[in-house]
Parts: structure tokens; sequence; C-alpha cells
């Protein structure tokens, strides 16, 4: 088992960022990482997300949406053919700080017998995470400033 994850202070309420990550729509104007999602957000549905992680080759899969929390938590578990080879259980968390402002978390737990030979590749994913960070960081910030 491996996981990775990332963490970043916005200026923001909940309600704000989750409007963001949730426009799907919006993605190809401001996300570096995860550049496309399509599909219903609700649980037990099938997305189609397309990722480009820096210095790595993109990447589009279809994994099915495990809890919508609205305001706190978007998770969906994606696999690489059958279950146990390859497992990423991927979520975007949104904690409420205080004055208005949020703490947006992304993780990604994988596991399975492939874990162990993909060492650069989640590196590359880290830094993806990053990436999205800043930019939704970004993003919502100057949402609420025009607002």
């Amino acid at each position: 088992m491996r996981e990775l994850r990332r963490e970043i202070e916005i200026d923001a309420p909940p309600e704000r960022v989750w409007a963001v990550v949730t426009d799907f729509a919006a993605y190809p104007d401001w996300n570096p990482f995860i550049r496309r999602i399509s599909g219903e957000l609700r649980e037990d549905a099938r997305l189609e997300v397309r990722i480009e992680p820096p210095g790595a080759r993109a990447t589009t899969f279809k994994p099915t949406v495990r809890a919508v929390q609205p305001n706190r938590e978007l998770r969906w578990l994606g696999r690489l053919l059958l279950p146990g080879v390859f497992d990423g259980e991927h979520s975007l968390r949104i904690e409420p700080l205080e004055e208005g402002r949020s703490r947006f978390v992304q993780s990604e737990r994988f596991t399975g017998v492939l874990v162990g030979l993909v060492g650069g590749m989640l590196a590359k994913t880290e830094a993806g995470f990053e990436q999205m960070n800043a930019a939704l960081k970004t993003r919502v910030e100057q949402t609420a400033a025009q607002s």
C-alpha cells in the first residue's frame, strides 16, 4: 500500500471550493493535472477522468464514485484490469477552517500487486497533486474576489 497526500489552505468557505471542484466542465480552463472529468456526480456512477501528471504520459481511466458529500468530499475508486492488481482510491476533501477559510486535501491510496513497481509514476502523480492544489487555490480565491 502507498498513500499520497497534499493539502493547501484556501481563503474561501467550503461552498466556494466545492463549486469549483465539482464544475467539471471548467477543468480544462484551470486544472493542470486533472484535465477532464465527465459523468454524473453521484455514488456508484462511472466517471471518465483524464490526468496529465507532469513529465508523464496522459492517462484516461473510468473510476467508480464512492462518495459525494457536498462541500466536504468527492471520492472515487479506479482499477487497472482486475481488483488487486493496481487500485487507487482518490479523495478530494474540503475541511472548514476559521474565518470562512478552507483546507483542501487531495489524497490517493494505492493498493495491489503492482504498487511497488510504479514508484516513479507515483512521484509524478504527487507533483500533479501539488500543481492542481495551487491552481485550485488561485481559481477559488479569484472567483471569491470577483463576487
